[in-house]
């Protein structure tokens, strides 16, 4: 903050150029006379200068006094924390351009820094709905690990380390997910953009869910889709991921089908428009369609298992929206769910 100088000396450096120039004038006309000796003049121009000084002088006293409260004005503004209101009122063009200026910065502060306390609210409560989630499979393995006697037999004890691995992969996927969560603010700068084939994306995020795949029981029908896209493939595969289990956590029976089409829905092998994985699950609620990517929203489902945060589907549309793709879904209740991700080329092309 600059120093703070004594109100009268900041008046005379404003108003120093003025009055040097009507002093100029005055020196000037009174040359003048003086040159020509036109009798009598010279003294009657001196009562007149007189005359205008003293009223000079008193326009100065007054403006001295208003210059002197709206600087008072602007310092009690300049130490104080809200300076957006309270500003002296001023018939000055210029002065009022500033104080739009200022005004309209003061709007955009509020605003970003409203929009800094709701990032950092938003995700205070997703850590939060985070902690409570990842309890979930570390009281499952602390309990596995307690039943020592399951060990004993060989059958009980190969399964109870089946679901050891089951939990410790959910744990490892929470924690994933959290990365991912933080990092989407500065995902621009983690983008490395290639061309892949969209079947050898789905085949590796398969191999690594294969474990849930095996504990759950359900089949699994995977249809060949050799398209191919231009993406990240890290967040690419982490969409697919996060589609591969939901499908895994809302499917008790059935079957998870994965398959490329085109805009008709014909399956297809080659240049397909879309990737879709189907699950035969309990569906979402129609009313809860138009919703799911919203951040936090749990829907009907969320709500009667209480095991969704809501997180998923927000991240998967933001990470499709930065990389250019697409993502819908369709489902109806006690259906299955239908989720679409757009790969086709020329869309890709045209968005990046």
């Amino acid at each position: 903050m600059n120093q703070r100088i004594s109100i009268p000396a900041a008046y005379l450096r404003e108003r120093i150029v003025p009055v040097c120039f009507y002093i100029a004038e005055a020196l000037v006309f009174m040359l003048i006379a003086a040159l020509y000796g036109y009798e009598g003049v010279l003294e009657n121009m001196t009562y007149a200068l007189g005359l205008v000084s003293f009223f000079g002088a008193c326009y100065l006293a007054w403006d001295y006094v208003r210059y002197r409260e709206k600087y008072r004005t602007l310092w009690k503004l300049l130490l104080a924390e809200e300076r957006s209101g309270g500003l002296p009122q001023t018939l000055s063009c210029m002065e009022q351009a500033y104080q739009q200026i200022i005004r309209t910065q003061e709007r955009e502060k509020k605003a970003l820094i409203t929009q800094l306390d709701e990032k950092q609210q938003n995700m205070a409560d997703y850590y939060t709905m985070w902690t409570h989630q990842i309890k979930i499979p570390l009281a499952a393995m602390d309990l596995l690990l307690q039943n020592e006697d399951q060990w004993a037999e060989k059958d009980s004890g190969q399964r109870t380390l089946r679901q050891l691995r089951e939990e410790t992969f959910k744990t490892g996927q929470y924690v994933d997910m959290a990365l991912h969560y933080a990092r989407m603010e500065s995902i621009s700068a983690d983008l490395s953009f290639a061309r892949l084939d969209v079947g050898e994306v789905v085949k590796g995020a398969l191999k690594k869910y294969w474990i849930l795949f095996s504990g759950a029981g359900l089949a699994l029908h995977l249809e060949e889709c050799h398209g191919q896209v231009v993406t990240d493939g890290k967040w690419f595969s982490f969409v697919i991921e996060q589609v591969l289990s939901n499908a895994l956590k809302y499917t008790k029976e059935g079957a998870v089908s994965i398959y490329g089409t085109d805009e008709a829905g014909v399956h297809r092998v080659q240049d397909c428009r879309y990737l879709v994985i189907e699950d035969t699950g309990i569906g979402i609620e129609e009313s809860d369609l138009p919703r799911i990517f919203e951040r936090g929203f749990t829907g009907y489902n969320g709500r009667m298992g209480n095991k969704s945060t809501g997180i998923g589907l927000y991240l998967c549309r933001q990470i499709m929206d930065r990389l250019g793709l697409s993502i819908r879904v369709e489902s109806k209740r006690n259906e299955g769910t239908k989720v679409f991700l757009g790969i086709a080329q020329e869309e890709i092309l045209t968005k990046m």
